[in-house]
């Protein structure tokens, strides 16, 4: 694997990959866009920081690229959706700076709560002033902390250590999450009314981008301060300026900016401001942080190599990483269906329904929704199709996915049962795990008991004396030798079908003389890449 690294990375932290014989790593910085657009197409992966675009068209010219790394939390400089469409992992390192980053929020809110930097100016200066630097205690005041994530979660925790009074706004954690934090889960209208302090811990993306606007400020304290370690353009810049110009907010404290480095007038006025401490987007910028956000994506560009679970995917659904060693062996269980049924299904489906039943029913299932697709539609286009992509080939093949949990059980303890539509015509299958192994149980309405091995042929016929023994003729004749055979039975309509595992893959020849002798009505080989 060859893998490009265009940005500043701590080399210590990339020790892994540089240790591995697999991999061959380039350090280029200072590429121009033409540069890189020109050699990323000799490329398996890429590492970059927030220095690098990787855009559409970089997208384009990176025709071997596997996976996107960013070594650090956000991923705003990377169109996931670009990659997403070309089957390309994005991964990023959500937890190697999140300490560095809640503390560097801590530092600017007490840097500004007690003028240090106008302080360390002054007495520099010469100057020995004491009263034009009266600050402000954190203890016993409300401090709003917008998104109680890894490093918002922190930042709530330090400022619970001052003894401020925290409430926090985040649309996606529950109450337990906040009581674990001993802060009050409130609205975003409350964070702004009661707030003394308010400081931002959310990624910037549309739902977020503006988020704190000038209508926002209208409803604050007189006198509010507002931290922004997070990401520029979750707070209005000019509206920001504005409210320090008014003296709504007494000050800021502000590392990030939406535009890097800042050249706008606003952004200028903004940094330059008395009221205002500010820092050069330096809020992972430790060495411990730089060092574990480049073991963490290179540690995901190993378990890529080694067929592992990649933990921080940002466009693949994954479980609990708690739950994944349960989960594992139905991501197996799944793609094997997908594939196996895949060759067995209509052309043209219009419609494919995942069911689960059982204890399986009581967890997320949609990796298992997604691995599922990417085996099925492998075997459907000649698009290369991952969990990355799975849906988005679907949605424009026109394939609708839906997904059905149910905690009922039937015969198994967990059941996946998958369905494919065509038009009038139907495919099901459904499998289980014994003892970790995959199953198919059911085809059709067939009951059945097979574990999918790499040569099989599936045949329906009508059930009559002999025809068994016909097919086994055949398969000795043409050499072919029977591993496992699987029957099933309608006593009703007098049909049966049976599953053969074979040691070697049937010719054509040899599956056309089988139709004949038996008049079988549905007869297919298959080939599973286990």
């Amino acid at each position: 694997m060859k893998v490009i690294i265009t940005d500043e990375i701590a080399e210590s932290g990339l020790q892994q990959l540089l240790d591995d014989e697999r991999v061959q790593v380039d350090v280029r910085l200072g590429l121009s866009r033409a540069e890189l657009h020109q050699m990323i197409g000799n490329y398996d992966a890429i590492i970059t920081r927030s220095g690098t675009l990787v855009d559409q068209e970089l997208v384009n010219h990176a025709t071997k690229l596997k996976i996107v790394a960013r070594a650090g939390v956000g991923i705003d400089n990377v169109d996931v959706d670009a990659a997403s469409n070309k089957g390309i992992i994005v991964v990023n390192a959500p937890f190697g700076n999140v300490n560095s980053a809640a503390e560097h929020t801590m530092a600017l809110l007490l840097s500004f709560c007690r003028n240090i930097t106008v302080a360390n100016a002054s007495l520099k200066s010469g100057a020995w002033q004491r009263a034009p630097f009266t600050g402000y205690e954190l203890k016993g005041k409300t401090i709003g902390i917008i998104g109680l994530g890894k490093v918002g979660g922190r930042v709530a925790k330090r400022c619970r250590a001052f003894e401020a009074d925290v409430i926090t706004y985040d649309p996606y954690i529950s109450e337990k999450r906040a009581e674990d934090f001993s802060v009050k889960l409130v609205s975003l209208e409350e964070i702004v009314r009661f707030s003394d302090i308010i400081t931002v811990h959310t990624p910037l993306n549309d739902e977020t981008r503006g988020m704190i606007s000038a209508e926002h400020f209208k409803g604050m304290k007189d006198g509010v301060i507002i931290i922004n370690c997070a990401r520029g353009g979750i707070i209005e810049e000019e509206a920001m300026l504005k409210a320090l110009e008014s003296g709504k907010a007494c000050g800021a404290a502000f590392d990030v900016w939406s535009e890097e480095p800042p050249a706008t007038e606003t952004l200028k006025k903004l940094i330059a401001h008395p009221k205002m401490v500010v820092t050069p987007h330096l809020g992972a910028n430790t060495f411990e942080a730089q060092k574990n956000v480049a073991v963490d994506v290179s540690r995901e560009i190993i378990n890529y190599l080694d067929g592992r679970p990649i933990e921080n995917a940002v466009n693949i659904p994954r479980f609990d990483p708690d739950l994944m060693d349960q989960m594992k062996p139905f991501l197996v269980l799944v793609s094997q269906m997908g594939e196996f049924i895949s060759q067995l299904a209509p052309a043209n489906p219009s419609k494919v329904t995942f069911v689960y039943n059982g204890k399986l029913a009581r967890f997320d299932c949609a990796p298992l929704t997604v691995c599922g697709m990417a085996a099925l539609l492998n075997e459907q286009t000649d698009t290369d199709v991952n969990m990355v992509n799975a849906r988005l080939v679907a949605r424009d093949m026109g394939i609708e996915i839906a997904e059905v949990r149910s905690s009922e059980m039937e015969s198994f303890s967990s059941l996946v049962t998958l369905m494919i539509e065509s038009g009038d015509e139907k495919r099901t299958i459904a499998g289980t795990l014994f003892e970790g192994i995959p199953k198919i149980v059911k085809m059709r309405d067939f009951m059945t008991d097979f574990t999918p091995e790499e040569h099989m042929l599936v045949i329906s016929y009508e059930d009559r004396p002999g025809m068994l023994g016909k097919i086994g003729t055949i398969f000795g004749e043409a050499g072919v030798n029977i591993g496992n055979m699987n029957l099933g039975r309608r006593k009703d309509e007098g049909e049966a079908m049976v599953v053969f595992s074979i040691d070697s893959p049937a010719d054509e020849a040899t599956v056309e003389r089988i139709r004949q002798e038996v008049d079988a009505r549905f007869i297919k080989a298959v080939h599973m890449t286990l």
